[in-house]
């Protein structure tokens, strides 16, 4: 039998962040849908729904070190595209496309551990 394979400590930052942030904005009356939908296009950390009904993908983003720019610096357009196709095939997937309204947050975590939710972080428009 083998051992599991520690996690890179990225990742575990990664998780850990993921992890905050689906409590976080459960704390504020979001339902988690679904965590890491992953395919082709791209992968969404957290699916949610608001208590309006709007499926909300968020993004999660975590920076230790500021020197790279801000956890928000790193979603660039090209990002912000691939998070739209993967949002698009999980609706499609879900036969949700015709029914259902969207939206992109975005949680992010700096250096002192406070998240930073920024509702509506940008649109799927091209």
């Amino acid at each position: 039998m083998s051992t599991p394979t520690p996690r890179a400590p990225h990742l575990r930052v990664g998780a850990d962040g993921e992890a905050q942030a689906a409590a976080y904005l459960q704390a504020q009356g979001l339902a988690l849908l679904e965590r890491n939908y992953r395919c082709r296009a791209g992968e969404l950390d957290l699916i949610m729904r608001d208590d309006r009904g709007v499926v909300v993908f968020v993004e999660v983003r975590v920076r230790s070190n500021p020197d790279y720019g801000g956890p928000l610096a790193s979603i660039t357009p090209r990002k912000q595209r691939r998070l739209a196709r993967a949002a698009a095939h999980w609706l499609q997937a879900r036969r949700l496309t015709h029914q259902a309204l969207c939206r992109f947050d975005v949680v992010a975590f700096s250096a002192d551990g406070q998240p930073e939710w920024l509702r509506n972080a940008f649109s799927a428009a091209p």
